[in-house]
């Protein structure tokens, strides 16, 4: 039977049609075309099958964004094996607990991370790989063999031209286990999606369809980690359907080298999450904005409209120049910010996704985006709000449709929790729809916090830790102007029968976040902390009023 909604057909067509273009660039480095790519993976594809990798085995993935990352993804799911892509960032520790819960068979990872892993710990895996240079480090003798032959056996199976007709992918079906992505890397937390390729192909499609100016040839810069379903979607699996050219920042993205690349590349599509853009516009253009003679101009209605685009410009310069779009997802938006973007009628959108859909499930072009909302639903997919007033009542956020994961792996219980009989899923998040289908997110029944680029962040993970250490009573972790603070109220009780003074409770409850931490990765840093002197208000259930206690910015 054909299948139409084929994720993997869309990869194998793009792979040939795109022949020729660049397809993926180290940012000051290594250039790989689309048939350069093609023929990684079927070395790759070769590798597998020598090593008794099977159809519906999992392997996992870990490593900074790069080349050789994108192309080792394209050929697990291409071979038709079930890719586990990890984020970097997470510790050794958590990285051996979810291979080892993903039954993995296979790993492929970046020589940076496997320094800091332990083989043992990792006891199911037949096979390892170093896809910095695509070096075997664990194999049976006969992958070996294979890997060091690989070139005859390449040749051997394809003869001395390898082109477009050679490559032939495989035939997936929609409700199929393409992708397990985990919205955490801890034990207690992890929570692994199960994506199916109905989804991957959704999303993909209607990237295709809906962003139509994006072309063969154009640049793309890609500072989202890849193993974050945000930047995996369309970063990485659109670019590739759109014979787009991604160039990866192998490089931790800060500010100075973002804009460097935003100079350098002039990226056709940015997409990004909003501390990133408020940290430009707020460092860049505010101060500017706040000079006493820019004030008395823009006061003035002829200069005004002037002076605003000018503005524009010099933000749209900021971005490389040639940006038709700046996609914002993740989380809200500074109101302030957003305000400004719509003055100057800057080419901007906001959009609302999650792991669980893939993670589109609403996004409206800039010039017809709707200031404070989230976009309108996307193709094959429902929304409701669980109200009897949609348009004025606040409800949970419900979606349906092909995007939906197909559960969490293992997870039975917290599959349940969120899956209605009638295909209905759960979000956690509240929000209402307008009459012209616009969604408004007006609250999170999650205390999900995003990172820096995109990582996301459980503050109970952190508050787990933080409650069990020495003289904590209990805690709250907030985001304030991007930063994660730990709000805690101190174990008086056990401070005063160890005869300890209460002045020393700031070094105290220092030497408790350093310790904090050193167990979690970078973007999960607490900066600071605030003492309380007094319990955090409670429910009638005894869980913390959260809400009261969140920054105002």
């Amino acid at each position: 039977m054909v299948n139409d909604k084929s994720f993997v057909a869309l990869v194998e067509n793009a792979v040939k049609k795109y022949w020729d273009l660049p397809a993926y660039s180290d940012y000051d480095g290594t250039t790989f075309k689309y048939s350069d790519m093609a023929v990684c993976i079927e070395k790759l594809h070769i590798l597998f099958e020598s090593a008794g990798i099977r159809q519906g085995d999992k392997i996992a993935l870990v490593g900074r964004n790069s080349s050789h990352w994108a192309i080792s993804l394209f050929a697990v799911v291409t071979y038709g094996a079930v890719a586990v892509p990890l984020l970097q960032d997470f510790k050794p520790d958590n990285i051996h607990h979810l291979v080892n819960h993903s039954d993995a068979r296979a790993l492929l990872v970046a020589s940076g991370n496997w320094e800091m892993l332990n083989e043992e710990k990792m006891p199911a895996l037949s096979l390892i790989v170093q896809i910095d240079k695509f070096s075997i480090i664990k194999a049976d003798s006969t992958a070996q063999s294979s890997w060091d032959h690989i070139d005859d056996l390449f040749m051997l199976k394809f003869g001395s031209k390898f082109g477009q007709d050679e490559v032939h992918y495989y035939e997936d079906q929609p409700e199929e286990l393409a992708l397990i992505n985990y919205t955490s890397g801890t034990t207690s937390f992890s929570k692994g999606v199960m994506v199916p390729y109905r989804a991957l192909w959704s999303n993909t499609v209607f990237a295709h369809s809906r962003l139509p100016f994006i072309h063969p040839g154009d640049n793309i810069v890609c500072m989202l980690p890849m193993a974050h379903m945000y930047g995996l979607t369309f970063d990485v699996f659109n670019s590739l359907n759109n014979g787009c050219h991604v160039h990866f920042l192998s490089r931790i993205p800060v500010p100075r080298i973002i804009a460097e690349a935003f100079a350098t590349i002039k990226p056709a599509l940015i997409l990004t999450v909003p501390l990133v853009i408020e940290k430009i516009i707020k460092n860049k253009v505010f101060p500017e904005l706040n000079k006493p003679w820019l004030k008395i101009l823009l006061k003035l209605p002829l200069v005004d409209r002037t002076l605003l685009n000018r503005i524009r410009e010099r933000l749209d310069e900021s971005f490389g120049g040639k940006c038709f779009e700046l996609v914002i997802g993740g989380a809200a938006i500074n109101p302030e910010v957003e305000s400004f973007l719509q003055a100057i009628h800057f080419h901007y959108t906001v959009g609302y996704g999650m792991t669980e859909c893939c993670p589109l499930v609403t996004y409206s072009q800039w010039d017809e985006y709707r200031q404070g909302s989230v976009g309108r639903v996307v193709d094959r997919m429902e929304i409701k709000i669980d109200s009897e007033d949609p348009q004025n009542k606040v409800g949970e956020i419900l979606v349906r449709g092909d995007n939906v994961m197909l559960g969490y792996y293992k997870n039975p219980e917290a599959t349940k929790a969120v899956m209605n009989e009638d295909g209905w899923m759960r979000t956690g998040d509240l929000g209402t729809i307008d009459a012209d289908g616009s969604l408004f997110i007006r609250g999170r029944s999650k205390n999900l916090i995003l990172g820096p680029n995109g990582q996301n962040i459980y503050p109970e993970e952190l508050e787990e830790h933080l409650n069990n250490m020495n003289y904590v009573s209990e805690s709250i972790v907030i985001s304030q102007e991007g930063k994660l603070v730990a709000l805690i109220y101190p174990d008086f009780e056990q401070l005063d029968k160890e005869h300890i003074d209460h002045t020393t409770i700031d070094h105290l409850m220092q030497a408790n976040i350093d310790e904090l931490n050193k167990s979690f990765p970078y973007y999960c840093k607490v900066s600071s902390f605030r003492l309380y002197q007094e319990e955090f208000e409670k429910t009638p259930k005894h869980s913390i009023r959260r809400y009261l206690y969140q920054p105002t910015e």
